[in-house]
């Protein structure tokens, strides 16, 4: 189902695909109706979620809206359109996400509609991307271009966001649904911890030969209680991979929770009637599927189309055939750094991917049509990847010079990917209803440290912050991981956080982060130096994180090490100890009533 009758490119004003056009035509009636208090409170809530439109922080009229990118796809035309929102709606800047989405803030309620048909210009929706629905389907941001992949899943990915847009069946589900994609175990897409995550792999067929296919992961989450996915079956054939997805979901539809929305989602489903019993159904349902009028077996005609053809062996014969830097980690030049940390080889025919590093997941729109510019003057294509970055795909070997100048001129040439300084933080309390503590702040802060402390370029090592339990942050699956939490010290609040240590994933397993201890807010980033700064010094060669503190003792172990900063000096000794990040006043531990949070 194409979204609209226009190029990718721009060419005008291309006409929406009536579907299209007759959805933002609803919005704009229903929100008039609302406005004129013919519309209940509530049931307008549902109805705008359902359309990317989030409530924030700040009350009144101002709205988050999320935008959708399948397998985190984004044309230079789109990434012109993120531009002129950024300036005409919001307030300067747009927030990548770590689902692959585009996030704008302080968006008037009532120039929602025009800011929808922006969008739809250039075959961008918001439709569904909040609520209790099918969420953004992601994909690894090296699909197609990764030497270990076993299929290209981009297509997949897109098919599966095409198929499921405006589907009867995930318009009312009993709670928010998500799908990841990933070419192979390494699991770069994260598909072990979502309500369905697909991993391309093979098995033996009866020639001999080996059949590509997937192995199809279901019940995962984060959240305050995370759930690690679990397989469905040993093999799922390419045939049958859309139909198992809809019997997952049909199954979730039919057996979720309705009543407590703390027990929605489809791992509880599973803790309730166990994996076996889950298993059972999801595949009676896809056995009669076949009478459906829905029913999507076989391979989809995009991917046919487009193909889903693995990208080959890596023409720098890396052990393994994993993606490989290009130079050592000890270069000293600008370019040279930038290149042993941002890119990687990708393909046989021996293109190479970079990553433009946007700290924090923000970009301006000046930043937005910098990027636009240098990927249609590089022939390249670009991904949003899930550590809230950019992958520019594609880019000719000879070119990286150019392609590293106008990344430092855009201000996104940082070493970043994979090292100590790419952070990760949710939006926090800024904006966001939930949070407990402003995540983004501490993030900011825990990069100055770092810088200051010449621990920012340590390699593999991932910091994820999240503002509340939820993990929109993802801090459960990263080497270092932190959520906002309440503290308090005589009486009075103050911001502090739990340390938490060791998640990682990765070969089709997942192991969520172990608590440490808790900290106030601002020894936070202290910590975060001493550990670096601990694996840096003790690491063996090569040697993980996760292996690094398994012989180090523990999670637990490693926190008593650093359980002198969990001391909370007096307000007169260190009045900032009972601020937060990025505020000027008094903290304040008040949350207000989410709509669409991780669980």
């Amino acid at each position: 189902m194409a979204l609209l009758t226009a190029p990718a490119e721009r060419a005008g004003d291309p006409e929406l695909a009536p579907a299209v056009a007759a959805d933002i035509d609803k919005f704009e009636h229903v929100l008039a109706e609302y406005l004129a208090g013919r519309v209940d409170e509530d049931a307008f809530r549902v109805f705008r979620l359902n359309n990317g439109v989030y409530g924030q922080r700040q009350g009144g009229h101002n709205q988050m809206v999320r935008i959708k990118f399948p397998g985190g796809a984004v044309t230079p035309a789109q990434l012109d359109v993120l531009a002129d929102v950024a300036d005409a709606f919001s307030r300067g800047w747009g927030h990548l996400t770590t689902r692959q989405n585009v996030q704008f803030h302080f968006v008037q309620l009532e120039r929602v509609p025009a800011l929808l048909r922006q969008l739809a210009a250039v075959g961008l929706t918001t439709r569904e991307a909040c609520g209790d629905t099918v969420r953004n389907v992601m994909a690894c941001h090296l699909a197609g271009a990764c030497p270990a992949e076993v299929l290209d899943v981009g297509p997949w990915a897109e098919a599966t966001f095409r198929h499921f847009l405006h589907h009867p069946y995930a318009q009312r589900l009993p709670r928010k649904f998500k799908i990841n994609f990933s070419g192979c175990a390494r699991d770069c897409g994260q598909a072990m911890f979502n309500d369905v995550g697909v991993v391309a792999v093979h098995r033996e067929g009866s020639d001999g030969r080996a059949e590509p296919g997937f192995r199809v992961f279901l019940g995962g989450g984060l959240g305050a209680n995370p759930h690690p996915a679990q397989a469905l079956e040993p093999f799922t054939a390419r045939d049958d991979l859309l139909v198992t997805i809809e019997a997952v979901l049909r199954t979730f539809d039919h057996d979720g929770e309705r009543n407590n929305n703390r027990r929605a989602r489809l791992k509880w489903v599973i803790d309730r009637l166990g994996i076996d019993e889950v298993r059972r159904r999801i595949l009676r349902e896809r056995t009669l599927l076949l009478a459906s009028s829905s029913w999507p077996g076989g391979v989809p005609a995009l991917v046919d189309a487009l193909g889903d053809e693995p990208a080959g062996g890596d023409p720098a014969g890396a052990p393994g055939g994993t993606p490989v830097r290009l130079v050592s980690r000890t270069a000293r030049s600008e370019f040279e750094r930038w290149r042993a940390a941002n890119v990687v080889v990708g393909a046989a025919s021996g293109a190479v991917s970079a990553v433009a590093h946007a700290p924090l997941g923000d970009l301006t729109a000046v930043q937005f049509r910098d990027l636009a510019s240098t990927i249609r003057d590089l022939g390249c294509t670009a991904v949003v990847t899930n550590r809230q970055n950019i992958a520019l795909r594609g880019v000719d070997p000879g070119r990286l010079v150019e392609l590293h100048g106008r990344l430092v001129a855009a201000g996104l040439a940082q070493p970043g990917a994979e090292l100590a300084r790419d952070v990760v933080s949710c939006p926090g309390a800024d904006t966001c209803n939930l949070a407990v503590t402003q995540s983004r702040g501490l993030a900011s802060d825990i990069g100055r440290a770092l810088e200051e402390a010449g621990l920012a370029d340590v390699e593999g090592i991932r910091i994820n912050i999240s503002g509340c339990t939820n993990s929109c942050g993802q801090h459960h699956v990263a080497d270092i991981g932190l959520h906002g939490a309440e503290r308090r010290v005589d009486g009075v609040s103050a911001p502090g956080y739990q340390l938490l240590l060791g998640g990682h994933l990765g070969e089709t397993e997942v192991a969520f982060g172990q608590r440490a201890l808790r900290l106030p807010a601002k020894a936070v980033s202290e910590a975060v130096v001493r550990l670096v700064g601990r694996y840096q010094e003790e690491r063996r060669v090569a040697e993980t994180f996760a292996s690094w503190l398994e012989r180090s003792g523990g999670a637990a172990s490693v926190g008593e090490a650093l359980a002198d900063l969990d001391r909370w000096p007096t307000r007169a000794e260190r009045p900032d100890y009972y601020i937060d990040f990025d505020e000027t006043g008094p903290f304040s531990g008040e949350v207000g009533q989410g709509e669409c949070a991780a669980s």
